[in-house]
């Protein structure tokens, strides 16, 4: 069976998010001053990335009727991997952990700073702090500028997808 576009656009969308490059690459990055768990920036680096995703689907499809469908493919697609860790953490720890909760919780976070600064000039100017807030050390400046260079890069990746698949 041939996969819809929107299928494979899902699919694809869900391979960037599970890839873990990126994150590698801005934690190999982050100096080893930085006043902040290292682990735990990592952690959120993910669930960051993940939020990034979805929240450019919202912005760069703007009024496409193709928006919702991608978006309820894409947020499926990461419910589904959140309960498997769900299992996962839940059979090596004996903690059950709602992974999808704390992605909804983040995301609701992030949204709330950028409502609490509507003029900010880039978004990445509140997540960024946010990000650091999360992590533990809002006036630590590396995980400040991490945070922020991950949801640049993932919004701007996202983007160029979008525009290459000529889905916008």
């Amino acid at each position: 069976m041939k996969k819809s576009e929107l299928e494979k656009a899902g699919e694809d969308l869900l391979d960037f998010v599970v890839d873990r490059e990126d994150v590698n690459w801005l934690m190999d990055r982050l100096p080893q001053e930085a006043d902040i768990k290292r682990v735990t920036v990592e952690y959120e680096l993910q669930i960051l990335k993940i939020i990034g995703v979805g929240w450019s689907l919202s912005y760069y499809l703007g009024n496409s009727p193709r928006k919702t469908a991608l978006l309820e493919l894409y947020w499926n697609s990461i419910n589904e991997i959140s309960q498997g860790i769900a299992t996962t953490t839940e059979y090596l720890i004996g903690q059950n952990i709602d992974y999808f909760q704390i992605l909804k919780d983040r995301l609701e976070n992030y949204v709330a700073a950028l409502e609490k600064h509507p003029d900010a000039a880039e978004p990445a100017l509140v997540i960024g702090p946010e990000f650091a807030r999360i992590c533990g050390n809002v006036d630590d400046v590396f995980t400040f500028m991490t945070g922020s260079k991950m949801f640049i890069s993932t919004i701007n990746r996202v983007k160029a997808y979008l525009d290459a698949i000529k889905l916008r």
